[in-house]
């Protein structure tokens, strides 16, 4: 069978906006990112070894971060874990279980034990967060370094899980650049995987432009800010208002592409992304 590659694609229809094209063919993963921004953070709350290969297969270069959401990392068998962590590790992308169990940790007094299992396993992140308990700054701080000397890329996350907790702007400044000074590498905003009641989010799941402004505007640069958007009309909502580099979390598996093509405008939604061209005509 003849060989053919994705730049049979007109490289105008692959990334009509100009900015994503370097990740294609790339292997995915932070490394493929030259710029550091437009991350995807996927929730995985428990594919099977053969769902998560097909998942890397067809979207693992647009895929930066995978979380195991929750607490889900310890129900796993031992070998199903291991060989998910291992493909996502192979396709250069961070691997990391929900913020949850680092709570539960806490709560328990297991905190040796989880760094000690995090490694075992071979995880390459994990997620730092007092979305269902509270942890004190010098706690946050501590479990922060944890992390790092173990070797883990950390993302922290602001905000509570409890329905009505609203996203306070001065307080997520006040908590990015302690985190980040700690030597967090990103700081997610919470929405949890339902998007609806939470942080940025009303019952609906919407969010006033006018208020994301804002915090945009307070935190000036929004490049190592995760912004949590499990649903399509967050997910444009956010584009349009940081562009297609804005950072994304907890998206679902089944739909990355659907995301990437919001980033590269050839959906709809976004289709005022790509380049405005003079349009071809044909000759009869």
């Amino acid at each position: 069978m003849k060989s053919i590659s994705q730049s049979a694609w007109p490289a105008a229809l692959r990334d009509p906006s100009g900015n994503r094209e370097p990740v294609c063919g790339t292997g995915g993963g932070l490394d493929s990112r030259t710029t550091g921004r437009g991350q995807t953070m996927v929730i995985d709350k428990g594919l099977g070894r053969h769902a998560f290969a097909d998942l890397l297969e067809t979207a693992g270069p647009y895929i930066d971060c995978v979380k195991f959401g929750f607490g889900t990392a310890p129900l796993y068998p031992a070998d199903v874990l291991l060989a998910k962590i291992g493909l996502a590790k192979r396709a250069g992308l961070t691997v990391m279980p929900g913020g949850t169990l680092l709570e539960a940790a806490v709560r328990q007094n297991a905190v040796p034990a989880f760094f000690e299992s995090v490694c075992r396993f071979g995880f390459n992140g994990i997620e730092v967060s007092d979305g269902t308990i509270e942890l004190d700054r010098k706690q946050r701080t501590a479990l922060i370094q944890e992390g790092l000397r173990n070797g883990l890329r950390v993302v922290t996350e602001y905000g509570k899980k409890l329905t009505g907790s609203v996203v306070d702007a001065d307080e997520l400044l006040f908590t990015a650049e302690a985190d980040w000074l700690a030597g967090a590498d990103m700081v997610t905003v919470e929405a949890r995987e339902s998007g609806v009641g939470v942080g940025l989010f009303d019952r609906n799941g919407d969010c006033a432009l006018s208020e994301l402004e804002t915090i945009g505007r307070t935190l000036g640069d929004i490049g190592r800010i995760m912004w949590e958007t499990p649903l399509k009309q967050q997910q444009v909502l956010l584009l349009n208002a940081f562009g297609a580099e804005a950072n994304l979390g907890n998206i679902q598996p089944s739909e990355v592409l659907s995301l990437e093509t919001m980033r590269r405008g050839l959906r709809s939604d976004t289709f005022h992304f790509g380049k405005r061209v003079e349009p071809f005509v044909y000759m009869i």
